[in-house]
């Protein structure tokens, strides 16, 4: 069987966290088996799909390295959804319902105050030919349910969730067609996934209940449903179901200079026992990838750990991988010396500054006879070595200063910081005339 899966966002906004970890994955999956990742867009709600928000959902999925391997529309798909539904509708398997949305919500209320679940009593039914004709006449137009058949449980194993069952008799039959002819998602769904060939279905937990039904819409179609992997959601830091994850989307993990690598180390390894570590090369991602890894209890998704493991990425990338991003005139040598002491890689420009200058530094005080004796030295070294040693070995010998009070009033004269990159690197960076100028002016 070949692996195909698929992630299906709806272009009603940009993707968050959650999306994110789904389509990544969905891919990895089909990465590790040999297969085809696609991507579905579910732009049937017409009114709140928009172009750009397809675009960015492209772009985003470029940016984190998930090429999908073909790309469909569902607004492109129409036509199929009307021949299957038909079909559905000859096979009794789908009926017209003519409740408004006010008399299903009474309906709902009478049957909970009389502690029974809200469940569809299929009162449409129970409508003969001349009902159904004199509601249609009096300008009712129906929308449309799928009949489920209430003989057999629905049972399938989940590759995460383990042995699932549900009663159908406890669930309403759910509404596949608006009375505007507007389609809802359950149905073309499962229609693109016969058509699409569809191995495997992975989305989050919430969508257990769907899928209960879903395994009914594949049967009447007459296809063997896919395989289903529904994973924990995603928590907040504060240790509960966060609305701020679902705002969280790629344009601020961007905007806030964290690498696609990031984000894919840990959305993969994240409701897993297995460590999370700053991997750059994905083959590590897609070689571990396995569902059974996965449990059940919410995944604990924390900013401040995606910030710490992007840093430790960033301290891993070559000059090579970030170039394009640095200033014009920083070289290989300068990023390898500021890269240490990153969080993002948009931070090596505040360095190139402090190399390039000029810097604002911190009065000398009491330290001002002693940088008067540094640019003395200073000028004395051979700056084609390694200057900071030779700077610092024959400052010690002068003044008998050792430890902070030796470096610490030099790396503030010359940076205009108390911490930073290796003095030993960045000094030569900083160059002979540039240190000169600095320790003179303190």
């Amino acid at each position: 069987m070949t692996v195909i899966t698929r992630f299906a966002p709806s272009p009603t906004g940009r993707l968050h966290v959650g999306n994110i970890r789904t389509a990544l994955h969905n891919w990895l999956f089909a990465q590790k088996n040999g297969g085809r990742f696609m991507l579905r867009i579910d732009d049937t709600d017409a009114e709140r799909s928009e172009e750009r928000h397809v675009e960015s959902i492209r772009a985003d999925l470029t940016w984190l390295g998930l090429i999908p391997a073909d790309e469909v529309r569902q607004s492109a798909r129409f036509a199929l959804y009307q021949r299957r539904f038909d079909e559905l509708v000859a096979a009794g398997r789908i009926y017209p319902a003519y409740e408004s949305a006010q008399e299903l919500d009474l309906k709902r209320k009478i049957q909970l105050g009389r502690g029974l679940p809200p469940v569809y009593d299929r009162a449409a039914l129970d409508l003969s030919d001349a009902d159904r004709a004199k509601l249609e006449a009096d300008g009712v137009r129906p929308h449309w349910r799928f009949r489920l058949d209430h003989a057999a449980p629905i049972t399938w194993h989940d590759l995460i969730r383990g042995e699932q069952h549900f009663d159908p008799a406890t669930m309403s039959d759910p509404v596949v067609c608006r009375a505007d002819g507007s389609w809802l998602y359950m149905l073309p769904s499962v229609i693109d996934d016969i058509d699409l060939g569809i191995s495997h279905v992975v989305r989050g937990e919430d969508h257990v209940s769907n899928t209960a039904l879903q395994i009914q819409m594949f049967d009447a179609l007459g296809a063997a449903p896919p395989a289903f992997a529904h994973e924990a959601l995603l928590t907040g830091s504060e240790g509960k179901l966060s609305k701020r994850l679902g705002s969280v989307g790629v344009d601020q993990f961007r905007e806030a200079g964290i690498e696609p690598q990031a984000i894919r180390a840990l959305l993969a390894r994240l409701g897993t026992s297995d460590p999370v570590e700053p991997v750059g090369d994905v083959a590590p991602l897609v070689a571990g990838f396995d569902f059974a890894r996965f449990g059940r209890a919410p995944a604990r998704f924390d900013e401040a750990e995606l910030a710490q493991l992007n840093a430790r990425i960033v301290h891993y990338l070559s000059y090579e991988a970030v170039a394009t991003r640095l200033p014009a005139a920083m070289g290989a040598a300068a990023w390898e010396a500021v890269r240490p002491n990153l969080a993002t890689v948009a931070e090596a420009a505040d360095w190139w500054q402090v190399i390039e200058g000029p810097v604002d530094a911190p009065a000398a005080g009491e330290d001002a006879d002693y940088l008067a004796e540094a640019a003395a030295v200073a000028a004395t070294i051979d700056w084609a070595g390694d200057p900071w040693h030779a700077l610092a070995a024959a400052l010690k010998d002068k003044t008998g200063r050792k430890g902070k009070p030796l470096f610490l009033p030099l790396r503030r004269a010359l940076t205009g910081r108390d911490h930073g990159p290796d003095m030993a690197a960045l000094l030569p960076l900083i160059g002979r005339d540039r240190a000169l100028a600095r320790l003179a002016r303190s």
